[in-house]
């Protein structure tokens, strides 16, 4: 995971996880418009996630 990941997550999360496949993008976005820390960790979340 590299810092500008990182960044683009704390910014805009759905846009760091676009190459994780369309249910991660929809389940980030689903929880930035719930709030913007839920979907800052959801995409945090995905993208330290090693099986991927």
């Amino acid at each position: 995971m590299s810092i500008w990941r990182v960044l683009l997550s704390i910014i805009c999360p759905p846009f760091a996880v676009l190459d994780k496949g369309c249910g991660s993008v929809f389940i980030v976005f689903l929880l930035w418009l719930c709030g913007w820390v839920p979907g800052v960790i959801a995409a945090l979340v995905i993208l330290n996630n090693p099986n991927r």
